[in-house]
């Protein structure tokens, strides 16, 4: 079941939701009491935590989901829906503005994408220590340098990527009710990391959130890579001293029914002979579902739209189309999911504001991802369904062994922690001899979308 409870939101929000969302809700707690758990050989009860909660980093939404993740032989039942309780059913229509709106449609709360003036972002950012008790773990650098180059955009990436890391953490946390392990791994040439990983919990079958931060000399290999991406390098005696930094993400679900998602952002900053600096940011979110759903896709891509409109109206359309041509699996003909955005080399107008727009990005990973999760718990699914859902894993599994930009860097950097690297790999995954969907199916239209890209907002 679920509880959706409001914090505080202004006069006119609440006004609207009222008016919009009352009436749906209620019809919601009615279907709610009217369902009865599913009882198969197939089904999963899982027990979840009391509550369970995502917060939209800087609004007033509280979301706070009970539900199971089930599997049924004889098919579906009741998709996506939600059961409020008591007063909640009340509150909740000023909550679910942002999230539901009239029971069957997303609208996005009000995440924190709005872009603040320069100065403002700054002392946003706050005390580094006070920041870092919230962490999933220490950060990678220790505190006392960090408030010492507190200034320095090394430091406030690194701050964000961690912020991030533990905000998707105990978002997942609380709808799976299991616990991320955390593990922090050093390397010897310089740098380390903190890699999350959830395996086989009662939603995910792998859920993993990384940071990592790593300085030392890039190797001409990895040089070459960048150098074939357009970057004039110059190093002293062959040598260039770089830091990276970044947090990225993949998560696994069970449920056929629920995508995977996958994010990313990261910072370079390279030094050359001259003892200039050359950085640049970059990253992006995209989905990869098993089955279309039209409404998550919207929600999901129009999240993103409003992040990177507050910057720029180009960089959404720019970066949609970026993100389907690099998530592109060139011997299948075919995308691995439905997209996002996706960016690299980063390093206009400004620094600041690049990093501010990095910032919104990451911003919105929770709200983006946690309503298509809660919509979906529930949602019971077949041995068919699920056999799909392994195969669209292994075409997962191709594009980032074959292509992916980040684990072929890895794999190229010397004392890289090879387990956090394949961190985004599925537990499970299927390769069928020739296999194509029948005509008119759901897969076959799934198929359809990922060989012929289309737009979602």
């Amino acid at each position: 079941m679920a509880t959706i409870v409001f914090c505080s939101v202004n006069k006119t929000t609440q006004t609207t939701a009222r008016r919009c969302l009352l009436a749906p809700l209620k019809r919601l707690v009615r279907a709610g009491e009217s369902h009865s758990p599913l009882s198969s050989a197939h089904s999963q009860s899982p027990t979840l935590l009391p509550g369970t909660r995502w917060f939209s980093r800087g609004s007033c939404v509280r979301f706070m989901s009970h539900g199971t993740a089930g599997r049924t032989a004889a098919g579906r039942t009741r998709r996506g829906a939600l059961a409020l309780t008591g007063a909640a059913a009340v509150t909740a229509a000023a909550a679910v503005a942002g999230v539901l709106a009239n029971a069957s449609h997303f609208q996005r709360a009000d995440m924190a994408t709005k872009v603040s003036p320069v100065a403002e972002e700054r002392e946003q950012e706050g005390d580094i220590l006070e920041r870092c008790r919230g962490f999933m773990s220490p950060p990678v650098t220790d505190i006392a340098v960090l408030q010492e180059r507190k200034g320095e955009m090394c430091t406030r990436m690194e701050m964000l990527i961690m912020e991030t890391q533990a905000e998707f953490c105990k978002a997942l946390q609380e709808v799976d009710g299991g616990t991320f392990k955390v593990d922090r791994w050093q390397r010897k040439e310089g740098g380390g990391g903190i890699s999350c990983v959830m395996q086989d919990g009662k939603v995910f079958e792998k859920a993993g959130v990384n940071v990592s931060v790593v300085f030392g000399h890039l190797t001409e290999e990895a040089a070459k890579q960048m150098r074939s991406r357009g970057k004039v390098l110059k190093g002293k005696d062959g040598k260039l001293p770089f830091c990276a930094m970044g947090v990225s993400s993949v998560i696994h679900p069970k449920n056929p029914h629920i995508p995977t998602v996958h994010f990313n952002y990261r910072y370079f900053e390279i030094e050359e002979e001259d003892g200039s600096k050359q950085w640049w940011f970059g990253g992006g979110t995209d989905l990869t579902p098993v089955f279309i759903d039209e409404e998550d896709a919207f929600h999901f891509h129009n999240t993103l739209k409003e992040a990177c409109d507050k910057h720029h109206s180009q960089y959404y359309p720019d970066f949609k189309k970026w993100c389907d041509r690099y998530f592109y699996i060139k011997h299948r003909g075919e995308t691995r999911g439905i997209g996002g955005i996706f960016f690299d080399d980063l390093d206009s107008p400004s620094q600041e504001e690049a990093f501010s727009f990095v910032k919104s990005c990451a911003r919105t990973v929770v709200p983006c991802y946690l309503p298509i999760i809660s919509k979906h718990l529930n949602d019971s699914f077949t041995d068919e369904e699920k056999d799909w859902q392994q195969v669209r894993r292994g075409r997962y599994v191709e594009f980032n062994l074959v292509y992916d930009r980040g684990v072929k860097f890895g794999l190229a950097t010397p004392g890289s922690r090879i387990e956090s690297i394949l961190m985004s790999l599925p537990l499970t995954a299927r390769w069928e001899y020739m296999h194509e969907p029948a005509k008119g199916t759901r897969e076959a239209s799934m198929l359809e979308v990922l060989r012929n890209p289309k737009e979602w907002v």
